[in-house]
């Protein structure tokens, strides 16, 4: 009876021993099946049956991180928990996505088309880009130097913008509207262009001619731009004309009211009298009323040779010609040596040559522009 109270007592403790083991062994499939936190992590979340399948629960767990569980890497069908389409969603009864109907779609498409045919909104300047361009850079272009040069000359407060003198740099300006000077100068734009030419005898003073000779339009004819003459020179008169597109320039320097001095060299015979410079000056009586030269002398004498400077700041037709004749000194040759603040100086007969944007300031400043 001992014995077999021993032995029911063991038994009893061999059922209780076994229960309590089985119960620790259940708990440990169970925790095979569920990811550690350090697992989750790495996103591993895989079922029980597949960590058995990939060597038991951690050794299988740490199998699937190493394969592209971990964070960064291409992530499998175990990695992903099921995805629909894998063979998971496939248990779970998860079939491929329904197609879209295309109502859908061109609802779809309308809204994205009104989402980007909208029309853009100008925002403000001081959103977006500023408008106009750097001063430093105008002045660049327009020849007045390097971009650190002209950034020099706004430091010693040379330049101004419409009568106000820049101390500044980063200014910006509109080279269309803006009036720019250096010096009391205009600085021309580039939009504007302005030629010297010398113009030969027999070159008539038109752009065109339709009787086909000679004309200025014949020096100009690369020129994108339709450039037109200031003034008029005679068919027989040498000397320089300016060509422009500047049209309120052309017209000041050609209007009585601001008076541009031209200045010639006309070949005559004598001999002279005394008092020749003194008439000129007082005025001399033509068929359209009194002519009066500025300013007259003598500059070369050979024999009965003379080369003599008259400047006048009219502009009637053959109006040197016509007052030396008058007075008796009939011209053999004539040329234009200034227009205004213009020189000829040493330019050759038939060349064109782009006045410097110092002569166009001063242009500009002899008409009040």
């Amino acid at each position: 009876m001992r014995s077999s109270g021993r032995n029911s007592s063991g038994s009893g403790s061999g059922r209780g021993n076994y229960r309590g083991a089985g119960n620790k062994r259940d708990e440990k499939q169970q925790r095979a099946g569920r990811p550690r936190p350090e697992e989750r992590r790495y996103d591993v979340g895989g079922s029980a049956g597949s960590g058995e399948r990939g060597g038991g629960g951690k050794g299988g767990a740490r199998g699937a991180a190493a394969r592209g569980g971990a964070k960064g890497g291409p992530r499998t069908g175990a990695s992903q928990g099921g995805r629909p389409g894998g063979k998971d969603g496939q248990q779970r009864g998860r079939g491929p996505a329904p197609a879209r109907s295309r109502e859908y779609d061109a609802k779809i498409e309308e809204r994205n088309r009104a989402r980007y045919d909208k029309p853009q909104v100008k925002t403000p300047k001081t959103f977006g880009e500023q408008e106009g361009e750097r001063l430093q850079k105008v002045l660049a272009r327009a020849g007045m130097g390097s971009r650190r040069a002209c950034e020099e000359l706004i430091e010693q407060a040379r330049v101004e913008v419409n009568g106000k003198v820049v101390m500044e740099q980063g200014v910006r300006v509109d080279p269309e509207k803006d009036e720019i000077k250096v010096d009391g100068l205009t600085v021309a734009t580039q939009s504007y262009l302005f030629f010297a030419l010398n113009k030969p005898a027999g070159v008539v003073s038109t752009m065109e001619d339709p009787d086909g000779r000679q004309c200025l339009g014949d020096y100009v004819t690369n020129r994108e731009t339709r450039l037109f003459h200031v003034g008029r020179l005679d068919t027989e008169t040498e000397g320089i004309i300016l060509l422009t597109n500047h049209g309120e320039l052309a017209h000041r320097l050609t209007h009585p009211r601001y008076g541009v001095r031209k200045t010639y060299l006309a070949a005559i015979q004598g001999p002279l009298p005394r008092d020749l410079g003194k008439q000129l000056k007082d005025g001399i009586q033509l068929e359209d009323g009194y002519a009066r030269a500025d300013h007259f002398r003598v500059v070369e004498n050979t024999g009965k040779n003379y080369l003599v400077e008259v400047s006048l700041h009219e502009g009637r037709k053959h109006i040197v010609r016509r007052m030396l004749a008058e007075a008796g000194f009939p011209v053999d040759k004539l040329v234009r040596t200034h227009f205004g603040p213009i020189a000829l100086g040493d330019q050759k007969s038939g060349w064109l040559r782009r006045m410097t944007n110092t002569e166009v300031g001063m242009l500009m400043r002899e008409v009040e522009l």
